[in-house]
């Protein structure tokens, strides 16, 4: 018995010894990609942060991003920004690395700047003055300013809702009208599209208000495709909408 206690010390010393510890590594170590930026197409940016919702992010994303594959259109540069260049991490548990950091990178010029739905975007997102100074400054020469769910909050605190219709997450209507009380608000429809701002209720709609953009800017022809393309079942007569003309 005394001779098996130092042999089995001796094994689980050895087995400790050669068993490697995970490595740990930070943003520094890794190389930094950027995303392709083709001349001649429209550049859209996806503004995320920590607790960006999924769905919110990649249905306009795959939408906008399968434009690349159609032909004689002007498709569109796909590609995200955020106020670092750390992973962020999305409400569901996705870690993502923004191409942009929206704080120091000089960024291409952005005809179309998407605003997911975030987990804060009710309270201390509406506080990030940086974030909000940066969304002004993009409507100051954007084609159009896209939000989805609650995205919405943000343009309006950012200020540049004034005078337009818009709409949100459903049950978060009556918190959008109380909040921002001045502002037209539609809510019995899917999205809203008021001059350049195209405002969603997301979730999975957010589809519904990325394919109306691309029916908007390329046809119904196209859209189709790219709606058959991801198994969609695209009918915008069967969508309730509201569009300002």
């Amino acid at each position: 018995m005394n001779r098996i206690f130092p042999l089995l010390l001796l094994i689980v010393t050895i087995f400790s010894c050669n068993t490697p510890k995970e490595e740990t590594k930070t943003i520094a170590h890794l190389k930094r990609v950027l995303p392709e930026i083709s001349p001649d197409r429209y550049n859209v940016a996806f503004l995320i942060m920590d607790g960006t919702f999924n769905t919110e992010l990649t249905a306009p994303f795959d939408i906008f991003q399968h434009t690349k594959f159609r032909k004689n259109i002007k498709a569109m540069n796909t590609f995200t920004v955020a106020n670092t260049l750390e992973p962020i991490t999305t409400f569901e548990g996705m870690r993502l690395l923004p191409d942009f950091d929206y704080t120091k990178d000089d960024l291409p010029p952005i005809d179309i700047l998407v605003i997911p739905s975030a987990e804060h975007h009710l309270d201390t997102d509406l506080k990030d003055t940086v974030m909000l100074d940066f969304v002004r400054k993009v409507d100051s020469t954007a084609l159009f300013m896209t939000s989805h769910c609650d995205g919405a909050f943000v343009l309006a605190k950012a200020d540049v809702l004034k005078g337009k219709s818009s709409t949100t997450f459903p049950s978060d209507i009556d918190t959008y009208k109380k909040m921002f009380p001045d502002l037209k608000v539609a809510d019995s429809v899917l999205f809203v599209h008021d001059g350049k701002y195209i405002t969603s209720a997301g979730g999975a709609k957010s589809f519904e208000a990325a394919l109306y953009l691309c029916e908007h800017l390329y046809g119904k022809e196209v859209t189709d495709a790219l709606a058959k393309g991801l198994v969609i079942d695209w009918n915008l007569k069967k969508i309730p909408h509201l569009i300002i003309k």
